[in-house]
């Protein structure tokens, strides 16, 4: 949604955006002090062009135009050198800084809860991080610089022109007014235009993300809706143009009208120059006077005109730094306890209790996902959570990882609060096996050794044996280095998940949780994975959400779940026998041969 301007606090993102350079002000200084000493070195060529003329050339005398015009020549190279080194300087700061933003701006998104994600399209995350961030690497890493230097220059040049005359230098400054109101007119329209632009950039890059995912494109080939397609992505296409068709304009607006006030404002000079000493007798105004002012005058209206500039980008990109700094200013809900924050990774056994869970995704919703859950498991016990599609499975094992926190009651693991352990021990001590596998475009072994980076490659192998895959890999041209492609559609959905297994057999989680870990494979496969996850399950607590009835058998509880409540609690001889809703699922499935057929 695009924010008026008022809403925009200017002062508030200008501090911020200084605050960036907070880490370098040692290399800021080198630069402060190597802009100074350049545009000092910027006005001997003009004060020097003043004795060449005045006390060289019109009394003819060449070795006072050739002493210093050397000197010029030699201020000229030392400036150049000087502005390289502090060029070198700043464009280390300026990329730096935007590897810092970079960043800051990931390591927060990965803060951010699983609400966030579900709610957020994934391309207008990427447009953040990348168009966004992206549009504002030129202000970070040469803006400062360029500001710095061109406010040297134009200060040395005005005090300068002020020592060779005054009037002059007043009358030529009269433009300054107009410039101010132009940049700043400029400034306002385009800050708003550049952050609609931005905005319907990440419309653009989300709808292309979707379109042209693996996913996107199978969807619109096995339906042939190219054309539907395309017909959204030019309206976006459309809306990002002609906003880039206004921005362009306006800044075409701005330099034309500042081109011709730097037009007109030497000749004004040289009339005002000659009235003085025309029409007045100004003779304290020589030709060399006239001569170095014009070149100091020529020399302040090019860094003017950049500085009314940048002032106008600068404002513009504002826009992006409001965008990047309202995705940092998101609060993650789910963070550590602050007397936990730094604390050292709790070891964890794994016994697991819900306790009257009670939970709503959304504040304003009337019937809750979860109502009143409890339940307990301890290590080695294997818990199976049972019922049709929407019943609140799932949400359980979110609860449990802490990927939401309860509404009411609590979630505990070893007799503590989850909330009251750190985040990093629950990610290493819970493994998850899903229906929906996700790999990395990356290397089988890069996508196995993800459940442990540390893992050697005969660790890898043997993890892979265990999920029954090992022999299918070396199969395959790369074997082990075979890329598998975005989210790993070169592999079947069995393979997926069989790598998925290994990834967690090699996390060797103490809580393992299977949702539907074995819904791709065939039956054969299936009990040999039953096989590997036997002793992975030994000594843990494993819960298994599960439509295949015959895979949880063995369970030590199975929990039979209902809009969000447990209906039935038992094991499958006592639920069997008890003839309830487990029973007619049981029965169910055999009767339609669904059982059998896997």
């Amino acid at each position: 949604m695009t924010q008026d301007i008022g809403a925009f606090d200017t002062r508030r993102t200008l501090r911020r955006v200084i605050g960036l350079f907070s880490s370098y002000r040692p290399q800021i200084w080198l630069t402060v002090a190597g802009v100074t000493c350049s545009a000092a070195l910027g006005l001997l060529p003009p004060l020097f062009l003043k004795v060449i003329v005045n006390q060289g050339i019109l009394p003819r005398n060449m070795s006072v135009v050739t002493r210093y015009s050397a000197y010029t020549i030699l201020a000229v190279l030392a400036g150049m050198g000087v502005t390289m080194l502090y060029n070198y300087v700043s464009i280390q700061v300026g990329q730096k800084i935007m590897r810092d933003l970079r960043r800051k701006l990931f390591a927060h998104l990965q803060a951010m809860p699983l609400r966030f994600f579900t709610e957020t399209r994934t391309g207008e995350i990427q447009s953040r991080i990348s168009s966004d961030v992206g549009g504002v690497q030129g202000v970070v890493s040469d803006t400062a610089t360029t500001v710095l230097s061109h406010t040297a220059i134009v200060l040395s040049t005005v005090g300068a022109m002020l020592a060779l005359d005054w009037r002059l230098t007043l009358f030529s400054m009269g433009t300054l007014p107009l410039f101010a109101l132009i940049a700043a007119k400029v400034g306002r329209i385009g800050r708003t235009i550049k952050r609609d632009a931005q905005e319907q950039t990440a419309l653009l890059t989300a709808a292309t993300q979707e379109m042209l995912s693996v996913s996107g494109i199978l969807l619109t080939k096995t339906t042939g809706r190219q054309g539907l397609t395309l017909e959204k992505f030019d309206r976006e296409n459309d809306a990002l143009t002609t906003l880039l068709i206004k921005q362009s304009l306006l800044t075409r607006y701005f330099y034309d009208r500042i081109g011709v006030i730097l037009s007109l404002t030497p000749i004004l000079v040289y009339w005002m120059a000659g009235y003085l000493m025309i029409g007045h007798g100004a003779r304290e105004i020589s030709l060399g006077g006239i001569v170095a002012f014009t070149a100091l005058q020529s020399r302040l209206f090019f860094p003017l005109a950049a500085l009314l500039n940048i002032q106008v980008q600068l404002t513009s990109t504002l826009a992006l730094f409001d965008r990047i700094f309202e995705y940092l200013d998101l609060k993650p809900e789910i963070a550590d306890a602050p007397e936990i924050a730094n604390g050292a990774a709790q070891p964890i056994v794994g016994a697991v209790e819900f306790d009257g869970v009670t939970f709503r995704y959304k504040a304003g919703q009337e019937k809750p996902t979860l109502a009143d859950v409890s339940f307990s498991a301890q290590p080695g016990q294997l818990i199976a959570l049972v019922g049709h599609s929407g019943a609140g499975k799932s949400t359980m094992t979110y609860l449990l990882a802490r990927l939401y926190d309860v509404s009411s009651g609590a979630v505990r693991i070893d007799g503590a609060d989850v909330r009251n352990i750190p985040l990093a021990s629950l990610g290493a001590s819970i493994g998850f096996v899903t229906q929906e596998t996700f790999l990395l475009h990356d290397t089988i072994r890069e996508n196995l050794r993800f459940g442990d980076p540390d893992a050697t490659d005969e660790q890898i192998a043997e993890a892979a044996k265990a999920a029954a895959i090992h022999d299918h890999i070396l199969t395959l041209p790369d074997r082990y280095e075979t890329i598998v492609g975005e989210r790993g559609y070169k592999l079947s959905g069995g393979e997926k998940q069989r790598i998925a297994i290994a990834r967690a057999i090699l996390k060797n989680p103490r809580i393992l949780v299977l949702d539907e870990a074995t819904s791709e494979l065939d039956t054969h496969s299936e009990q040999a994975i039953h096989a590997a996850l036997t002793p992975l399950m030994r000594g843990r607590t494993t819960i298994a959400i599960a439509h295949r009835l015959s895979t949880i058998l063995a369970a030590d509880q199975i929990l039979v779940m209902d809009s969000g409540r447990i209906v039935e609690r038992g094991t499958h001889d006592t639920l069997l026998a008890a003839g309830g809703r487990y029973a007619k699922l049981f029965a169910a499935q055999y009767e339609n041969g669904a059982a059998a057929a896997r």
